[in-house]
């Protein structure tokens, strides 16, 4: 789970992209930190990379397949 400190720095989000999943490999619409649903290991991706591929995220006999999710997007002020 993300953690924070100061949760006047974060605004909540109903944005369609939260509620979308990807496969590993897949490129990122949003940088910011990806949640694996089946496990729960998150990673910050930076704009424009790819989620990690298949063999770079392995998960345990039974947990399921592979599928990302944003948390957490970061908003550039640029």
């Amino acid at each position: 789970m993300a953690l924070y400190k100061n949760g006047n720095l974060l605004k909540q989000s109903q944005h369609a992209n939260f509620d979308k999943t990807y496969s590993p490999g897949d490129p990122t619409p949003d940088p910011g930190i990806y949640r694996c649903l089946a496990c729960g290991d998150e990673i910050g991706i930076a704009k424009g990379h790819k989620l990690p591929p298949q063999n770079h995220h392995q998960h345990r006999l039974g947990l399921g397949s592979i599928k990302w999710q944003l948390i957490v997007c970061s908003v550039s002020v640029n």
